[in-house]
């Protein structure tokens, strides 16, 4: 009775018997098989490589043209600032200075965020109702000045972009405003011209793309001359 009791006692001080070691190995077990199972349920995802944003579709003046109430025309693919600026931005920084600040009128965009990140800046983003042409890009570079853009609608057919990109750029064109550009090609098919395009990508497409809108905007084969306007993303 003595030494069973001693046995007794001593392990439980210990806390060592058998029945517990038991179960602090199955536990140990268990652990091992939670942690396995967690790799094998999670796996880390292979790494996808960003995919290039499409060039701008533009044509701008150039230095020796006149620059009257606009400096160019945009083609945008949709009318999502944050998707479609930095293409634009890419574009101008280059030829124009830094772009800091775009101002919009809220008419046709629905959404315009404060402020967008491009590359290696923020542009900020302002609107106006009543001082800004609803068809027009207001941009402002850091220590250059003011420009503004015709902003063709992305739901335009190519052969009505051609046209409205060729005017806004034409050194020898009329001076009209954004709208009143829109206006006429719209007076021309007496329909909006986006009534009855085609899916901006599939009319680019029927239409013959680049080599189509670059013939009916420049009407030339050769380099550009010094009144030339210049056609960027076609």
């Amino acid at each position: 009775m003595d030494s069973t009791e001693g046995i007794s006692h001593t392990g439980f001080h210990a806390g060592s018997s058998p029945a517990k070691d038991d179960t602090q190995a199955a536990a140990q077990v268990a652990r091992r098989r939670v942690h396995t199972m967690s790799a094998t349920l999670y796996p880390t995802l292979p790494h996808r490589e960003p995919v290039a944003a499409p060039a701008a579709r533009l044509a701008l003046k150039t230095d020796g043209a006149s620059r009257g109430l606009l400096d160019g025309a945009w083609w945008p693919r949709s009318r999502d600032l944050l998707s479609e600026l930095p293409a634009l931005t890419d574009v101008l920084d280059p030829l124009w200075g830094r772009i800091t600040r775009i101002a919009v009128n809220p008419e046709h965009w629905p959404v315009i965020p404060r402020k967008i990140p491009v590359s290696g800046h923020i542009v900020k983003v302002g609107w106006f109702t009543s001082e800004i042409d609803p068809h027009t890009l207001l941009l402002l570079s850091y220590g250059t000045g003011r420009f503004d853009l015709l902003v063709i609608p992305p739901g335009t057919g190519a052969e009505s972009a051609a046209r409205l990109l060729a005017a806004a750029s034409d050194h020898d064109g009329p001076s009209l405003t954004a709208g009143a550009l829109i206006a006429a090609e719209a007076a021309r098919h007496a329909v909006s011209p986006t009534d009855q395009a085609l899916d901006p990508y599939a009319a680019w497409e029927y239409e013959g793309g680049a080599s189509a809108v670059s013939a009916a905007v420049t009407g030339q084969t050769g380099p550009p001359g010094p009144a030339s306007r210049l056609i960027i993303g076609m």
